[in-house]
């Protein structure tokens, strides 16, 4: 193993990458299976640089000023004033006209300062740039440049980047160009501007392709088919299994019902109202409106709050029912209808929102979709597809399904009391319905919440999640229920008591974990949170390493998945089936967490690593 020639700590100087300029950072690190140093620059930026990019001070401090200066404006103007003597200081000699020979000299002399003045210019201006769309240009030290199948010449493309400063590119925090000569060398910038002017177009596809191949999830093209087609199918097995008096796997697969039990044009119709509904509570204006995350092109979207007050309409409406005599339990009757109906809905939503797509701008796309028509049906191609004011995704995240899952639990409740003609209901239905109505109520009274998850910042709005909100949660996260409709649960006192206290340590996990990451989120200098440990990142964010957040990496899925176990348990363990919410959710959580582990460690680098050595588990403490 070779030996390191910077210590921790040492003041160098540091090439920034893409130029020929050196700057004071100080040596943070080194790894020695890469080789590679951790440097800090005075402006707060941590960048990994080869040995042969860092200088020690002195090898420029020894240096003349003149043309071995650091600093491209000392050495223009040293030759500058160089030239000015000579010519004053030349005997016998009119003032007014040089010899021939000195002419040619002069003349010779100024092509090369002005063919190396110009090559200063376009290292100078080879800074980092942003596209307006987000994706920013990284390069690795020491890394070739990737190029277009039609590549050009290394100094043409300096010379597009040059171009894209002035034209549709945004440069960075960092900009490397001395601003003394901005005004001197603006002529020098419009001749290079007319000579390539055409060639900015090809430089902003290559960006793009470069950015968009990239690794697809889910299992890529095949993988989001065959899900498409698998989850309804499994969907409608899962619902048939727990409608026979012996849900066992030696019944598989259960018998198929015929058509019309699966179809009918008025349960579609219910549906329909019931989105609308819900539709029309989430334009009411009540509720305060606040702004999400920053877009790509610095944009604010604006959202109001109302998904409780929503609610509780919802809940006046459906107490009208009951007291008015509406039959609820048409519900249950028509179960596999109405499921049947939510998938046709999310279906045709979704060929809607990819026909939008795809006329929506660049800058509006999802940093998920691909270009591939089949994995961006399925993923979304538009970020936030809105209709006016209204946006699709967000509503259709807390309302429909959301609020659908508890009053589908509460039309079990009544059907169970009917079938066993009960006056009350079981225990077990009891402990479901109020788990369940906790978490969703704790939803949407911390409806804010959701505007920071990876559903709204990251992933498009399409079959992934139009089907996940309207057919997945309100039909499979009430199968619980369902379930103890025709398999009840005889459950003690003493074993509710353990279930609760179970269920009440994963909420308060959950909730306290998610106030602590909202809280640093809107205030991080909040003088509650001072006591909490931090690691600051290149992106200006910060990274929390003690609270909630220094147990495990996702203390709120660890919530989650206590709350998940504390909802099948008052279902006995006569059966897997009601265990299968439990089952599908860790791979959820667990797939989930593999994709925030990604673009955390894209996004932060450096300050994830470390993150990641001062809290190894990601999930369950001395697990996983």
């Amino acid at each position: 193993m070779s030996s390191r020639k910077f210590a921790d700590g040492d003041m160098v100087r540091g090439r920034w990458p893409g130029s020929s300029l050196y700057y004071e950072v100080e040596i943070l690190s080194h790894d020695s299976n890469s080789q590679l140093y951790t440097v800090k620059y005075q402006d707060g930026t941590e960048l990994e640089l080869k040995e042969n990019d860092i200088k020690p001070l002195t090898s420029f401090k020894q240096r003349k000023s003149g043309s071995t200066s650091s600093s491209p404006s000392r050495r223009r103007g040293s030759r500058s004033r160089s030239r000015s003597r000579s010519r004053s200081r030349s005997p016998g000699r009119s003032p007014g006209r040089p010899s021939k020979s000195a002419r040619q000299s002069a003349s010779a002399s100024h092509q090369a300062d002005m063919k190396e003045m110009r090559k200063e210019v376009l290292e100078v201006k080879l800074t980092p740039l942003v596209l307006p769309f987000g994706n920013s240009i990284n390069r690795s030290n020491g890394e070739p440049e990737p190029r277009d199948r039609n590549a050009i010449p290394h100094r043409n493309m300096q010379e597009k980047f040059h171009l894209s400063e002035e034209s549709s590119y945004i440069s960075a925090q960092y900009s490397l160009r001395p601003r003394r000569e901005e005004t001197k060398w603006k002529e020098i910038d419009s001749m290079e501007e007319k000579i390539v002017p055409r060639a900015l177009p090809s430089l902003r596809t290559f960006e793009v392709t470069a950015t968009q191949k990239q690794d697809l999830e889910f299992g890529g093209v095949l993988g989001v088919f065959l899900i498409m087609l698998g989850l309804p199918a499994f969907l409608f097995l899962l619902l048939l299994m727990c409608r026979q008096k012996e849900p066992s796997l030696l019944n598989f697969p259960p018998p198929l019902p015929a058509l019309y039990e699966l179809w009918e044009t008025r349960v579609f119709g219910v549906y329909l109202l019931w989105f609308f509904v819900q539709a029309l509570f989430y334009l009411l204006p009540i509720g305060k409106v606040v702004e999400g995350t920053p877009l790509t092109d610095g944009r604010r979207l604006k959202y109001r709050l109302n998904g409780f007050y929503a609610f509780i309409l919802t809940s006046a409406v459906v107490g009208a029912c009951l007291f008015g005599g509406v039959r609820l339990s048409y519900v249950y009757d028509h179960f596999l209808q109405l499921a049947l109906a939510a998938i046709a809905f999310s279906v045709l939503l979704s060929v809607y929102l990819y026909v939008r797509a795809l006329r929506a701008p660049r800058d509006e796309l999802s940093p998920a979709s691909s270009g591939n028509a089949i994995y961006d049906f399925f993923i979304g191609r538009e970020l936030n597809p809105r209709i006016g004011t209204f946006d699709l995704k967000y509503f259709c995240e807390l309302r429909p399904g959301l609020i659908g899952w508890v009053v589908i639990n509460l039309v079990m409740l009544l059907t169970e009391m009917k079938v066993h003609n009960h006056a009350t209901p079981s225990l077990a239905m009891i402990l479901v319905n109020s788990f369940q109505f906790l978490y969703v109520v704790d939803a949407l009274w911390n409806e804010e919440a959701v505007l920071t998850t990876m559903d709204i910042t990251h992933d498009g709005f399409g079959f992934m999640l139009a089907f996940g909100d309207l057919v997945w949660v309100p039909f499979i996260y009430s199968f619980q229920a369902f379930y103890l409709v025709h398999h009840p649960s005889a459950l003690s006192w003493p074993a509710a008591s353990l279930i609760i206290a179970l269920k009440l340590c994963g909420y308060v996990i959950f909730r306290c974990a998610n106030a602590q990451k909202n809280a640093f989120r809107k205030n991080p200098t909040n003088p509650k949170l001072a006591h909490l440990k931090i690691i600051h990142t290149s992106t200006g964010k910060n990274l929390l390493v003690s609270g909630w957040w220094g147990f495990v990496r996702h203390p709120n899925y660890l919530g989650d998945l206590i709350m998940a176990l504390a909802w099948s348990l008052p279902c006995g363990f006569n059966h897997i089936l009601p265990y299968f919410y439990v089952i599908y959710f860790t791979m959820l959580l667990v797939h989930r967490e593999a994709r925030d582990e990604r673009q955390c460690r894209k996004k932060y680098g450096v300050a994830w690593e470390k993150y990641c050595e001062r809290v190894p588990y990601r999930i369950v403490p001395f697990v996983y």
